[in-house]
């Protein structure tokens, strides 16, 4: 008798189980929306706590629901970072779930600001265009092959486990190839340039991949980072060399400029005075990449300080007094 009832005991427990999961099971959609009518923030009871509620209108815009109205209660917690303040007109990000009983809830995840940054970008390219002519439009070409090579080559390499500063060395080489060649044509003064930069490049590569192994830097420092170990593809990503990868891509712009600024120095002094021999032109491009050096090296670590203040922030409020 009471392995009968200790059966059907577990027959329940494991039946409870699969209704739960069941009922836990939901599919998620995103899509964009348009808010509608938006109400005041209050504050309202919830389960646990008081919080901060908007009620707010949209209009799917998007997705299987388009067109469709619905109304929600967007929550507003403590923590800024998470908050979305919408108003009427504001274009919004939401996450649709669809629940097994046939129901959805929604939630504002995000503002949409695609369109802004598509206006800004056709604006980038107008005022090049006007400026440059010529010249504007080879920068635009080579910009739009070095984006599609990081969208459509390295990126993609990475997901499917190729080494990132393998990759982001040969990136940078083929990008550096095709853009002097587009920029200034095939000419000894692009040669150069493209000479200069590429051994650079693979100089700072061995570097950091020495550096990568010598000191104890894990590379999740970003939230972003520490997100990629959850992919459902189930990638083992080297954090350490994405870091360095992410350096040697994101410097690669400034010593591309430094490559062709000397090249193309030297050149003009060669035309000016053709009677001066090899020796005394390198001595000179030595002369120019000095100068520039003390100044580009001032353009990099401001950049990479800038975009790391609030980490900086933390490391000098945590140091050790």
């Amino acid at each position: 008798m009471k392995k009968l009832i200790s059966i059907l005991v577990l027959i329940l427990i494991l039946s409870n189980s699969m209704v739960l999961a069941q009922e836990e099971y939901v599919e998620t959609l995103m899509a964009k929306a348009l808010v509608l009518e938006v109400g005041e923030a209050e504050q309202r009871e919830d389960l646990y706590e008081s919080i901060r509620i908007q009620d707010v209108k949209l209009k799917i815009i998007s997705g299987i629901y388009k067109d469709q109205i619905i109304e929600i209660e967007n929550h507003l917690s403590d923590n800024e970072a998470y908050n979305f303040f919408v108003e009427k007109g504001d274009k919004v990000i939401i996450m649709i779930e669809e629940l097994p009983d046939g129901s959805h809830d929604v939630y504002i995840t995000d503002f949409q600001r695609t369109d802004y940054i598509l206006y800004l970008a056709i604006l980038f390219m107008v005022i090049i265009l006007v400026i440059g002519r010529i010249k504007g439009l080879k920068a635009i070409i080579s910009l739009t092959i070095t984006m599609g090579a990081v969208f459509y080559i390295f990126l993609p390499q990475l997901l499917k486990g190729a080494d990132p500063i393998s990759m982001s060395i040969l990136i940078s080489i083929g990008v550096t190839i095709i853009t002097m060649f587009i920029v200034s044509g095939v000419n000894t003064k692009s040669v150069a340039a493209i000479i200069g930069t590429s051994s650079g490049v693979i100089i700072a590569g061995l570097i950091s991949y020495y550096v990568g192994l010598k000191i104890h830097l894990t590379g999740l420092s970003a939230e972003e980072a520490t997100m990629l170990m959850y992919l459902p593809q189930g990638i083992e990503f080297d954090f350490k060399s994405l870091l360095f990868a992410g350096i040697i891509l994101g410097s690669l712009g400034a010593v591309m400029d430094v490559g062709m600024s000397i090249s193309s120095s030297i050149e003009e002094i060669h035309n000016a005075n053709n009677s001066l021999s090899r020796k005394e032109l390198f001595k000179s491009g030595m002369n120019v990449g000095k100068d520039v050096m003390g100044t580009m090296t001032n353009t990099l670590i401001l950049a990479y300080t800038g975009s790391s203040i609030p980490l900086l922030l933390l490391l000098w409020d945590m140091k050790p007094i």
